[in-house]
């Protein structure tokens, strides 16, 4: 096979697996909600918006189950508003999820030992640079050379 003909086929290997992807995109569509959450009374709806603002989107990662059309946040929210039903505590709720999916369900997870560098991490950096920046203006204090009496030099 010639060189062209090689080129060739690797621009039509390109282009198959570009419209493939391109495909597959085109294809992706937001989660169909075939039947709207109904709350029974706005105490019942602001406990809920408040519930499902707080809890992470588990494909989505950057979105609270509230802002997610995600397939997954819709059954969660589904999930979330089923167990408010059932009467479970907002806390009872959040335990449950964190049994299922972990602490990262929470955009704020507990302080507990496996989070404590989470929590604590962005104070140590700010002590550790404090203490960089304390010992260099000691150090450049140190070595600067004795600032001479501007009265005793003569223009």
């Amino acid at each position: 096979m010639s060189p062209a003909a090689t080129r060739m086929a690797g621009w039509r290997a390109l282009l198959c697996a570009l419209l493939l992807a391109v495909a597959g995109v085109a294809g992706a569509q937001k989660a169909a909600d075939p039947a709207p959450l109904q709350f029974r009374d706005t105490a019942e709806a602001t406990r809920f918006h408040d519930l499902v603002a707080e809890l992470r989107c588990v494909m989505c990662q950057n979105q609270s189950l509230a802002d997610s059309n995600a397939q997954i946040a819709v059954d969660l929210r589904r999930e979330v508003l089923d167990l408010m039903r059932a009467g479970r505590s907002d806390q009872q709720i959040r335990d449950f999820l964190v049994a299922r999916y972990g602490e990262f369900v929470l955009y704020r997870p507990r302080v507990s030992p496996t989070t404590w560098l989470l929590w604590f991490g962005p104070l140590l950096f700010v002590l550790a640079g404090g203490l960089v920046i304390r010992r260099l203006l000691r150090r450049d204090r140190a070595a600067a050379p004795p600032v001479a009496d501007d009265d005793a030099q003569e223009w």
